[in-house]
């Protein structure tokens, strides 16, 4: 089997490729120990058509790829597509498109909310998947035939699954119920690495603004370290150690040092006093806290009827054949509790007539949810 490891080879494969109207994409990448994943195979399919690149190579540039993945017309297709997404993103600085995700597509046809890759392929193709080298050390090299057979397979079989759930989708008339959590994959915003973002991914223990400063400054700290330094978040300062500096707000190495989530040590070591000096700096200036926007606190007493609509949800979900979080989230359903009127997906397009209306009805005493030979019912109020 063919490894792609020059220039000029991959040029030819994309050629190929190009002519497709669609192209089934993996990637095989390692980032344990560092901060970006480090792309150590890509594997493509299409009709008629296979390839496995070595981007490792020395002698290979993969622009002719990147331009492939790209190409308005044609489609790429994942599974599970985030990650593969986010190292595109970083190799292209922009995101492949279009895209298909067939962990999506899998919940509108029926088959289940984050359905694995290995489940999705026997359920629709009835092939069992080797996991034999599941976890290999792709950086390694030489890579052996059987890692180079196991790792085309994961997009032979995508390739080959895609025209059925696209054909599913068509003929259930399910095709535009996917496009929205789709556009939500390709929002560059879920990728976003600016430092100064980094306290966006923390869970918020206050809202004061010092408190806010802080953990602003020091997530904005490590995360320039770990990505100047390529190495995990967590090797940095752990999640815990940030909360614990934006609660306490050391502004001294002997400060951070006493600390019971920094490592002992750390509070007079080089990077310790540069997470000093940020601090200080943030609670010295000027400088205003992040804008938090917290929805507002639900009504008392929405309990039950929160948990009524959830049944309700579920057992649309079951009788329409698709995954309930296509449908709603549990915010959804919290909001459209509280508000007939409520600014959520929910009560929009597709997701409206299937949930929507039934949950306004349900609220206002129209519906009724009964059990019959042990499953749950709706039935109007009459």
């Amino acid at each position: 089997m063919q490894l792609i490891r020059t220039t000029q080879e991959l040029a030819a494969a994309c050629a190929t490729l190009a002519d497709a109207p669609f192209v089934a994409v993996d990637t095989e990448f390692m980032r344990e120990s560092t901060y970006w994943p480090k792309l150590c195979l890509v594997q493509a399919a299409a009709p008629g058509a296979e390839a496995l690149i070595d981007p490792l190579a020395p002698d290979i540039d993969l622009q002719p790829f990147l331009a492939l993945m790209a190409k308005p017309t044609t489609l790429k297709v994942f599974h599970a597509a985030r990650q593969d997404l986010e190292i595109f993103l970083n190799l292209m600085g922009a995101l492949p498109a279009p895209i298909f995700d067939a962990q999506i597509g899998a919940m509108a046809v029926g088959l289940g909310d984050s359905i694995s890759y290995d489940s999705l392929v026997q359920g629709m193709l009835g092939r069992r998947i080797d996991k034999s080298h599941r976890f290999t050390d792709w950086g390694r090299r030489p890579l052996s035939e059987a890692q180079l057979t196991y790792a085309l397979a994961d997009v032979t079989h995508l390739r080959d699954l895609y025209p059925l759930m696209r054909d599913r989708l068509q003929a259930q008339g399910r095709t535009d119920w996917i496009s929205e959590e789709l556009a939500g994959l390709t929002d560059p915003e879920i990728y976003d690495t600016a430092p100064e973002n980094a306290w966006r991914r923390l869970k918020l223990r206050k809202t004061s603004g010092d408190y806010l400063v802080v953990l602003e400054a020091a997530a904005a700290w490590r995360e320039r370290q770990a990505q100047a330094r390529d190495v995990p978040r967590g090797r940095i300062l752990k999640d815990d150690a940030l909360q614990e500096i934006a609660e306490q707000r050391p502004r001294s190495a002997a400060a951070l040092e006493r600390l019971r989530t920094v490592p002992k040590g750390f509070g007079n070591s080089r990077a310790g006093q540069e997470l000093v000096r940020a601090v200080d700096q943030a609670l010295s200036g000027e400088r205003r806290p992040p804008l938090v926007q917290r929805a507002p606190p639900l009504p008392s007493g929405l309990g039950p009827t929160i948990e009524l609509l959830k049944v309700l949800l579920r057992t649309e979900a079951e009788a329409h054949g698709v995954a309930p979080r296509l449908i709603a989230n549990a915010a959804d359903v919290e909001s459209i509790a509280a508000s007939d009127t409520a600014d959520v997906a929910a009560l929009r397009g597709w997701r409206r007539d299937v949930f929507g209306e039934k949950a306004i009805a349900l609220k206002q005493g129209k519906l009724a949810l009964t059990i019959s030979q042990g499953k749950v019912a709706v039935e109007e109020v009459r």
